[in-house]
């Protein structure tokens, strides 16, 4: 069965799960952990 639809309310913010394929490791440079936390900043 399909997830359902996720519930978007506008200007509230979400919780943000994140987990490599088979809970592989994500990041596998700093550089790149520091580079999503920028990203998560701006947005």
């Amino acid at each position: 069965m399909a997830r359902l639809p996720r519930f978007v309310i506008p200007d509230q913010p979400q919780h943000v799960i994140l987990r490599g394929n088979n809970r592989a490791e994500t990041f596998c440079a700093d550089a790149d952990y520091s580079f999503y936390l920028e990203k998560l900043r701006l947005a």
